[in-house]
Formats: structure tokens, C-alpha cells, sequence
């Protein structure tokens, strides 16, 4: 059985330079379920933009009314009051609009956020185990964290500035040209079409800075994670050193790759800067020679120059905006690759719930390879009858854990069947599948809250007084009352604040709370030391009354009491039968025995002369 991590596989240079389009049209598709709410939003932005542009109009139009003639005290205190009230609504205008704008628009944004980041978690659960092999946690965290803020930043950039920005400047060039002459929309125009083409063509060449910086801040994060995860392994061999050593490399190639985008920034806003300077200078000469030469009036000068400074914030931005809209489309198109990773094992289109009768469980001629060049299993065939156990023993390696997963259907067989009660596992839907089975694994992992909740896990919404309950049958009730926290006792990542024969007898309780027909123990006392072992396995005999039993077992002395004995090597069934039949063959079992009988005399050999 493969338990090794490995590196993912890089994606090919065509998946990483996807086009931004398909991720677009992807986004869209989520934000069809607010449209309403985008077309009140669009219409509110449109009235802001209006009540901007309207500003330096207004604007003009108080400063000219101030060219007043001598004697006309009444003028001078009405119109510009007037105007001055109208300016302030223009302002307040455009305020109010925006706040509407993003109170019609935030639950569009969280809602599409919340869908996508929810279709990621369920998808991630119904890739394959393979898939969670061979992951490296810490970079997929990482991306899917980039992924979901990228959906917020990718609307708001959008509907905030973007398409804002377009209708201003669209309305000022028109407002330009038809109030004054086609000069000054000309040079507007001009400098938006150069500033637009120069952010664009740099942010492109910049794109492969930012996604090798990605990359090397997921590698940097995935190794953290992996070296806390491992916390124990690194204090046994003194490492702390060596692992600082690895981080800290990892973090001097991300240090590398900030200081290399941060010039290719700097070389970005420069020229950002230089092309609206000179389109500023541009606009105030030639307006400033309007003026002087009698057919432009002062107001007409504070107008274009506030207009000038509307434009240059929003277009000052455009640069940080694009950026900011690139990297979120690159990210959140890393988070929609994994929603286009293969299932691997998927429902059939028709498949039905499966109908449990009496639990009998057939393996028929199975063959399975995770690799196609490393073959497990090998025509494997046996049954489980309703309500007995049969137990699978070997050395490791031997595929007996295989035949647990492809129970529960965490890999397809490839070839041969796997029956429950007659249906084909395949025919079926894994939800119902996985309802009818429990397992004890060898190494139980908990959740890191209480120990309520990881007994409760088993069947989720139970109340109290069943998770005491089943407590109690897993022996666990007293050593949990005498807590002193009792049930809310949290037990740590992985469950790593209890012991082991305690975790064992958590997972035990866990799955009698689940009370499915069918149970398979994994190797479920393997970890355990003999009279921890002697106690869970009495546990594990009464968990299985009436069930169907599925024990894969190291020590024999578990199983002695089996409906029947498997025995496999190198994913062949080489012996089967009872124990004492088995002993009676003298073979791979009957040698095992003595092997472990004469480890067992010695350990109480040894353990007496101590004494």
C-alpha cells in the first residue's frame, strides 16, 4: 500500500498561462443569481458618476458667479449661496449613492464567495484519497485562501472602479469636446489610451514575478505547516535547527522574489506618474492660454483642473486596480483548477441507495493496483456472512488495509466486484455505502475540539445523554468524568492530549454511536501495549455482536475466535479456515503463531526475571 507523500506534479506552461476569460465567464455565472441586485447596483453607481462629473460643472459656475459688477450686493449673497447648497448636495450626492451602491451590492459579494468557497470544500471531500495522498496541505490552504478574497477583490475592483472610472471619463471627454474644443479631449484621451496600453503591457510582463512569488510563499507555507504538523518527529531527532534551516531557505527565495516584483512595481508606477503629469501640464497650459486669451473663463480653468484631478485619482489607481484584478483572476483560477481535479471515484449516473438486509459481504476476484506498474491485490475472493467476523492477517505490504478502502469505496477495483448483500459497490451511492459501514482504525486522528464532539462525530446532532452512552460501552465514561472538564475536554490536534488505548476508545464510541451493520477494525489494537490491548479487544468483541466484522489484524491472538481466517501474502490468499484448522496445515499461519507465541514467552520471561 502506498503511504508516501509526493510532490504534486507542476502544471504544464499552457495550464499556467491560461486565458482570464473562462475564469470570468466562471465568476459571472455565480453572480447571475444577484442580477437584480447588480443592475440596482450598476444604476446607483451611474448616479454617483453623474453627481461627480456634475461637481466641477457646478464648480464653475460659482467662481464665474463671483465676477460680479459693484453695487449688486443682493447678487452676491443669493447665487452663490444657491450654488454653494447645490455644491454640497452634489457631494452629498455622490456619497449616498456609493453607500447604497455597496449596500445593494455586499450580499451579492459575500453570497458568491460563500457559494464558491463552499463548492471547493465539498469538492475537495469527494476527490479520491489519492488525491489527499499525494496534496501538500499547506500550499492548498494557502491557495484556497487566495482564491476566496480573490472573488471579493475581482468584484468590488471591478464595479467600484473599473466600470465607474470608463463612464467618468467618458462623460468628461464628451463634456470636453462640446464645451470647449476637441484639443482638450484629444490630449485626455490621448494620455488614458498611453497609460492604459503602458499598465497593461508591464502588468503582463510582471504577471510571471507574481505568479513565481505565489508559488514560492505556498512551497514557504507548505513547509511550516508540514514541519509543525510533525512537531514530535522534529523534537526526536533534534532538529529544530535543520528545519529552520529549510524554512529560512525557503523564505530568502520568497525575499528574492518581493525585492524583484517590488522594482517591477516601482518601474510600473514611474511611468504611470510621468504619463499623467504630462497630460496635467498639457490640459492647464492650454486652458491657461484659454483664459488669458479672453475666450475661456476663470471658472472654465478650476473645471478643467477639477476634472484633471477627478480623473488623475481614479486613473492613478487603474494601475493598482489592474494589477490587483490580474492577480485575482490567476488566483482565483488556481482555486477553479481544483474544482476541475478528476473525482477519480464518482457516482454512477444511475446508482441507488444501498439496501442493507442482512449485510453479507462479497469480494469477488478482486485485482487493484494504485500504481498500474505495482499490483496489490491478486484475484482476491471471500465472503463475510451476515453477522460474522472474518479476519484478514499477513505480513505488511500484503494489501489488507487495501481491502478496508476499497470497502468504503475510497478507490474503484480494477477488476472483479465487491458486493454487499448481492449490489455491486459501484451501483450504489457512496453516502449510503459509507452510512452502513464503521471503522476503528490503527491510528485514530480526532478533531481538535472536545471530546463530545469527536464521540458525537459519529453521529452528528446526537444528544448528550447518547454520547454518554456510548461512552460507556466504549469503557471511556469514567475516565472522561474524571476529567475536570469533563466531556468539554478539548484533546488537541490530531488528539494528540490523550493517549492511545483513550483515542482508541473514543473511536470505538464513535462508531457504537453510529451503530452501522457493517464494521471493520484495522488493525485497531496493533498500537497498544497487552493489557491496553486485552481491554479494547473486549471492547471491539462486544462492538461486533450481530454485526458483519471485517478485522484486519498483525497479532493473531485477536482473531482466534474468527469465522474464518484469511491469510495473505503479496496480495494472494494463500491459507484460509479456522484457527485451529490453520495451526492443523502447519504453514504461513501455523508459522506466525509460533513466532509470535515465542515473543509473547520471552516478554513474560523477561518481565518475571525484572520482577
Amino acid at each position: 500500500m502506498r503511504s508516501h507523500r509526493s510532490n504534486p506534479t507542476p502544471a504544464p506552461p499552457s495550464e499556467q498561462v491560461r486565458k482570464d476569460w473562462p475564469t470570468i465567464k466562471r465568476l459571472l455565472g455565480y453572480l447571475w443569481n444577484y442580477r437584480w441586485r447588480v443592475g440596482f447596483a450598476l444604476t446607483f453607481m451611474l448616479g454617483a458618476r453623474l453627481a461627480n462629473v456634475g461637481v466641477p460643472v457646478l464648480l464653475k459656475h460659482l467662481i464665474d458667479s463671483l465676477d460680479i459688477k459693484p453695487g449688486s450686493p443682493q447678487a452676491l449673497l443669493v447665487v452663490p449661496v444657491g450654488l454653494l447648497l447645490a455644491y454640497g448636495l452634489l457631494r452629498l450626492s455622490t456619497s449616498l449613492f456609493s453607500e447604497a451602491r455597496e449596500l445593494i451590492f455586499a450580499k451579492a459579494t459575500e453570497g458568491t464567495a460563500r457559494a464558491i468557497s463552499l463548492q471547493v470544500f465539498r469538492h475537495l471531500h469527494d476527490l479520491s484519497l489519492r488525491f489527499h495522498l499525494e496534496r501538500q496541505t499547506g500550499g492548498m490552504t494557502r491557495d484556497i485562501e487566495r482564491g476566496t478574497r480573490a472573488v471579493n477583490s475581482l468584484i468590488s475592483y471591478s464595479l467600484y472602479n473599473i466600470i465607474p472610472t470608463l463612464i467618468e471619463v467618458t462623460l468628461v471627454l464628451g463634456l470636453l469636446a462640446w464645451k470647449f474644443d476637441a484639443v482638450f479631449a484629444l490630449i485626455t484621451g490621448g494620455a488614458l489610451v498611453l497609460y492604459i496600453v503602458f499598465t497593461v503591457t508591464v502588468t503582463e510582463w510582471r504577471t510571471k514575478f507574481r505568479r513565481k512569488l505565489n508559488e514560492l510563499d505556498s512551497v514557504a507555507h507548505s513547509k511550516a505547516i508540514d514541519s509543525l504538523l510533525n512537531y514530535e518527529t522534529v523534537k526526536y531527532f533534534n532538529n529544530e535547527d535543520f528545519e529552520a534551516s529549510r524554512y529560512d531557505e525557503s523564505l530568502e527565495r520568497l525575499r528574492r522574489a518581493q525585492v524583484k516584483s517590488q522594482q517591477t512595481l516601482s518601474i510600473l508606477n514611474s511611468g504611470q506618474q510621468v504619463i499623467i503629469a504630462v497630460a496635467l501640464v498639457g490640459m492647464l497650459w492650454r486652458a491657461t492660454e484659454g483664459v488669458v486669451a479672453g475666450h475661456m473663463s476663470l471658472g472654465d480653468l478650476v473645471m478643467i483642473n477639477a476634472f484633471m484631478i477627478q480623473l488623475y485619482i481614479p486613473l492613478n489607481f487603474l494601475g493598482v486596480i489592474y494589477r490587483e484584478i490580474k492577480q485575482g483572476l490567476t488566483d482565483l483560477d488556481k482555486m477553479f483548477a481544483l474544482l476541475e481535479r478528476d473525482r477519480e471515484v464518482a457516482d454512477a449516473a444511475d446508482a441507488a441507495e444501498l439496501k442493507v438486509r442482512g449485510a453479507t459481504v462479497r469480494f469477488e476476484n478482486v485485482r487493484f493496483a494504485y500504481d498500474p506498474e505495482r499490483p496489490i491485490l491478486h484475484g482476491v475472493s471471500f465472503e463475510i456472512p451476515a453477522g460474522k467476523k472474518v479476519a484478514v492477517v499477513g505480513p505488511s505490504g500484503s494489501g489488507k488495509s487495501t481491502l478496508a478502502r476499497l470497502l468504503y469505496r475510497f478507490y474503484d477495483v480494477d477488476s472483479g466486484a465487491i458486493r454487499i448483500d448481492g449490489q455491486d459497490l459501484r451501483s450504489v451511492t457512496q453516502a449510503s455505502l459509507r452510512r452502513a459501514i464503521g471503522i476503528v482504525p490503527q491510528d485514530t486522528v480526532l478533531f481538535n475540539d472536545t471530546v463530545a464532539y469527536n464521540i458525537a462525530y459519529g453521529k452528528p446532532g446526537s444528544s448528550q445523554a447518547e454520547v454518554e452512552a456510548a461512552a460507556q460501552a466504549a469503557h471511556i465514561h469514567a475516565f472522561i468524568r474524571a476529567t475536570p472538564k469533563g466531556y468539554e475536554t478539548m484533546v488537541g490536534e490530531r488528539g494528540l492530549k490523550l493517549s492511545g488505548g483513550e483515542k482508541q476508545r473514543v473511536a470505538i464510541a464513535r462508531t457504537l454511536l453510529k451503530n452501522p451493520p457493517i464494521l471493520i477494525f484495522d488493525e485497531a489494537t496493533s498500537a497498544l501495549d497487552s493489557r491496553n490491548e486485552r481491554a479494547i479487544q473486549a471492547e471491539l468483541d462486544s462492538a461486533g455482536e450481530g454485526k458483519t466484522v471485517l478485522v484486519i489484524a498483525h497479532r493473531l491472538s485477536t482473531v482466534i475466535d474468527a469465522h474464518e481466517i484469511l491469510v495473505l501474502e503479496a496480495g494472494h490468499v494463500v491459507e484460509r479456515g479456522h484457527h485451529a484448522e490453520l495451526l492443523a496445515q502447519g504453514g504461513v499461519y501455523a508459522r506466525m503463531w509460533r513466532l509470535q507465541q515465542s515473543g509473547v514467552t520471552e516478554a513474560l520471561a523477561e518481565a518475571g526475571g525484572a520482577a
